[in-house]
């Protein structure tokens, strides 16, 4: 049986391509963040309590005087709501941790570092160590990275010219790759990215995030209902 520091070094050794690709987002956010008047403190401050690249961008987005506090709200919780979905799927595999294990994980849970414990779990148990050795420099990582572009971001340009951009997508194709399961993925990723790119289209973010999430679930339910179908009447 493998040793929590085990875990743990196991984690980092699966999480630092995806810190390697958060960081040009986070001198991103830095720098924009500064644009808006906001003190390299009250950056790192935010990166601590909010944790949510994507509500993050969308609330600078958004940051005026006085601030929108509804729209703020409203953006942030849709933008997020997808987390619903993501901790209702791992609460089933976090028996072995603390609950206050649980909070604190869940609370700093992020796409990446949900979707390589979801990978774990498929072939062995989700350990504490596993995950917090994998949150703990990633949420690092977001938090200097972010709190160094409020300082020196400005300067470095739009990352997007040395094809920055891309590298999340990069990641997910990766992530997404090692979740292949046949007609059913293929199915729920065409249909969550179909109404994704569709309602960004049409209606703008961050109606995008909601959409895929929806369509995706309903594309999984229906395709493994129909592979029930099919499996009772070959029995049959």
């Amino acid at each position: 049986m493998s040793s929590a520091l085990d875990d743990a070094r196991t984690g980092f050794s699966d999480i630092w391509p995806a810190m390697l690709a958060a960081a040009p987002f986070a001198l991103l956010f830095g720098a924009l963040a500064a644009g808006k008047g906001l003190s390299p403190l009250e950056v790192f401050l935010m990166s601590a309590l909010v944790f949510a690249g994507g509500a993050q961008f969308a609330a600078v987005e958004l940051w005026a005087t006085p601030a929108p506090v509804a729209a703020l709200i409203f953006s942030t919780l849709l933008i997020n709501a997808r987390h619903v979905l993501m901790g209702t799927s791992l609460v089933p595999k976090l028996d072995g941790f603390a609950p206050w294990q649980k909070w604190l994980g869940l609370a700093y849970m992020a796409d990446e570092n949900w979707a390589l414990a979801e990978k774990r779990a498929r072939t062995q148990p989700l350990t504490p160590g596993y995950w917090f050795g994998m949150i703990v420099p990633f949420v690092g990582c977001w938090l200097m990275m972010t709190t160094l572009g409020a300082v020196v971001g400005p300067a470095l340009g739009d990352p997007r010219r040395f094809g920055a951009d891309f590298a999340f997508t990069a990641i997910f194709i990766a992530l997404t790759a090692a979740f292949w399961k046949g007609r059913v993925t293929a199915w729920t990723v065409a249909a969550s990215g179909i109404a994704s790119a569709l309602t960004y289209r049409l209606a703008g973010p961050p109606w995008h995030v909601l959409a895929g999430a929806l369509c995706g679930l309903a594309a999984a339910w229906l395709s493994a209902g129909s592979d029930a179908v099919v499996a009772t009447e070959e029995a049959a």
